[in-house]
Formats: structure tokens, C-alpha cells, sequence
């Protein structure tokens, strides 16, 4: 039989946190990011949850190929925009909008040779520093666009820095509306934090851009969970105990010996490591373990994660035996959830780079 660890993308939680965020964005439309994969989740699993967006935005041509080849004829924006010239030949092809963040890009789209004009959102570095033109030269850059054959409508973003805590978007929503007060075009501001945080027609515009909300993760985690903020995991990785031991008190667990059995305690080895893309640095010493579920009881790992297995506490799961069902973030099948957020947080990071890591080797569904 194969190993029994799987991930389950739940196309149910899909659709109900794309529900929560068109509630939060009011009348604005959604754009349901689908980058690096729609977060780890796969594309092709994702689009029957998120279909009812009313535009997608992606990182790559293939990932604008894919939803084209799925079916969908809506909008869809590529978030970076065109990378080399031959690039805008695809954006026609498929139909695509496209950032525009540089002079490179506006000197491509002015030799782009082409019958149809281009949709296009022009990207204001309001302080985030990555891409985008300031402030100061964003109004000449949209005149010179707007000159051009080969631009059709001009829209307007940014993206917020700080919309998942302090000191917040006040500074950069100003200095956005200042510059752009009288420009005709829509407008595009808000992340999953900021379109949950500050929701407001003023600021979630004409579009909001969601992403990790879609997939049931926190964007200010721990400050509000998923589950305050209305969120459903939208992937669950399972396995199951694949042994048992009984150690005596001294008895130590895994590489290094950090973790110590302090008294007669049950171990169960879960088919799960860093190679399946759980973290290796998630904590298994004594001080701290890390959360995870065993037949949907909550328990911590014990010793360091190895390429292939996991050892989790059975002491508050005494029944639990080989083939017992363990929940490594997501929904058991007893309704328990354990957030990403929380699996992510006790290793250091943040859930999405728990989705987006998930191992080549790990078989993926969908519910």
C-alpha cells in the first residue's frame, strides 16, 4: 500500500473564505490570487472553490495558461508584469492585464507592435520599496502611458507594507490617494490584511487582491486567528502512526537525543518529515514541542524531525495505535482543527511557506 501521508485541498473552505473576503471588500471585486501555485495547493484543485472570483492574479504566463485551459475567459492580472518583451505577445494571446512597475516595462510596451491595446495596471511604490515608481514620477509615467497605441485602459495600485499590524496603511493610503486624487482608471490596494483590517469602500477601491485568506490562513496571525477572522483551512496534511514505543524515563527520542522522557510515557512515529515538507526546525525538546493532532486529540511532537518521520506525545491519546489517523495542520476527521498558523509559528515562519513547501512526494486530493 502507499505511505499514508496526503494533503487534502478542501474546495469547500475555497469558497466559503472567498465568501468571507467578498464580504469584507463590500462592492469592490475580487481578485483571487493564485501565485506559487495557489499557494501550494495546486491550481487546477483550487479553481472549483474559487471560480466564483471575479478575476484571478498570477506570477506567470503558465500559471495564466493553466486558467485559461480550465476554462476561465474573465480578467486575469499578472502581478509582475511582462519580464521580456515577447512576453506582452502572451498577455495579448491570453487575454491577460498586467502590472506595469518600471521604465523597462513602459519602454517594451512603447515598441510592442501589436493590434489590440493593452489592459494595464500601473504600480505606485508608496513603501514597500519592491517594485513600483515613486510617488513623484508616478504622474509622468501615467501621462506617457496613456500617449501610448498600445495601452487601452490605465488602472492604479499599491501595496500596503504594514496592513497586517503597526503602523498600518494611513501613511501609504495617503500619500496613494494624493497622487492619483484626479487620474481616471480603477484602483487596487488592498491584501488579505488590509481588506479584513480596514474594510472600507474607500480603501478596498475598485478591486481587492487576496491571497493567503483564501486558503484559510490568518494575514495577522497571532494577533487574530483564522478562525476569528472567519476563515476555513482550505488544505489538511494527514498521515498516520506507522510504530509505537514505550519508553522508560531517561529514554531519549531521535538524532541528538533532545528530548528527554521524564517518566513511563507512549510514542508514536508518524510517515512524516522534512522531505514531505514539514519543517525540520519545529521544536521537539522538551521546553517546547509542536501542536499536532492524533485521532483528533491535540498533542506536540517529541525529538527532532527527521527526513521521513515524526514522534508525537501519546500520553493524552492512550487508545491511539499503529494506523491511528494524525492531523499535522488542517481538519481531523473528527472535526478538530489545527491552524497552520500554529505549526508555522512554533517553527519559526509563517503558513505560507508551510503551504508552499509542501513535498514534491506527497500525494494531493481534493474534497
Amino acid at each position: 500500500m502507499p505511505r499514508p501521508i496526503v494533503a487534502t485541498i478542501h474546495t469547500d473552505a475555497l469558497h466559503h473564505n472567498l465568501q468571507r473576503m467578498r464580504h469584507a471588500a463590500g462592492t469592490a471585486r475580487v481578485w483571487a490570487v493564485v501565485k506559487a501555485n495557489a499557494y501550494g495547493h495546486g491550481i487546477a484543485l483550487a479553481y472549483p472553490g474559487l471560480r466564483g472570483a471575479d478575476g484571478f492574479a498570477v506570477l506567470d504566463l503558465s500559471e495564466a495558461a493553466t486558467l485559461r485551459e480550465l476554462g476561465w475567459r474573465g480578467p486575469i492580472l499578472l502581478l509582475e508584469g511582462a519580464f521580456e518583451p515577447r512576453d506582452l505577445d502572451a498577455c495579448s494571446r491570453l487575454d491577460l492585464w498586467h502590472v506595469v512597475h518600471c521604465d523597462a516595462q513602459v519602454a517594451m510596451l512603447a515598441a510592442h507592435k501589436t493590434h489590440v491595446a493593452q489592459r494595464v495596471f500601473l504600480k505606485m511604490n508608496t513603501g514597500m520599496n519592491r517594485l513600483g515608481f515613486a510617488p513623484e514620477r508616478y504622474r509622468a509615467v501615467y501621462a506617457r502611458l496613456a500617449a501610448l497605441p498600445q495601452v487601452d485602459d490605465i488602472s492604479h495600485m499599491t501595496h500596503f507594507s504594514d496592513a497586517d499590524g503597526a503602523p498600518g496603511i494611513t501613511r501609504q493610503l495617503a500619500l496613494f490617494d494624493a497622487t492619483t486624487q484626479d487620474l481616471p482608471g480603477e484602483r487596487s490596494l488592498c491584501n488579505s490584511a488590509a481588506a479584513l483590517r480596514y474594510a472600507s469602500t474607500a480603501v478596498c477601491a475598485d478591486w481587492v487582491r487576496p491571497g493567503i485568506a483564501l486558503y484559510g490562513s490568518a494575514p495577522d496571525y497571532p494577533e487574530r486567528s483564522a478562525l476569528a477572522w472567519g476563515l476555513q483551512p482550505a488544505m489538511t496534511l494527514t498521515s498516520r502512526l506507522i510504530a509505537v514505543q514505550q519508553l522508560q524515563a531517561g529514554s531519549t527520542v531521535g538524532y541528538g537525543s533532545t528530548y528527554v522522557a521524564q517518566a513511563p510515557m507512549r510514542i508514536g512515529i508518524v510517515a512524516c518529515g522534512y522531505a514531505d515538507g514539514y519543517p525540520r526546525h519545529c521544536p521537539g525538546s522538551n521546553a517546547q514541542g509542536t501542536p499536532v493532532l492524533v485521532e483528533g486529540v491535540r498533542t506536540r511532537t517529541v525529538g527532532r524531525v527527521s527526513m521521513d518521520m515524526v514522534a508525537v506525545d501519546l500520553t493524552a491519546v492512550p487508545q491511539a495505535a499503529q494506523g491511528a489517523e494524525v492531523t499535522l495542520w488542517g481538519r481531523a476527521s473528527n472535526t478538530a482543527v489545527l491552524s497552520i498558523d500554529e505549526v508555522a509559528q512554533a517553527a519559526g515562519t509563517v503558513g505560507y511557506e508551510l503551504m508552499t513547501a509542501l513535498g514534491s512526494r506527497v500525494p494531493v486530493r481534493s474534497a
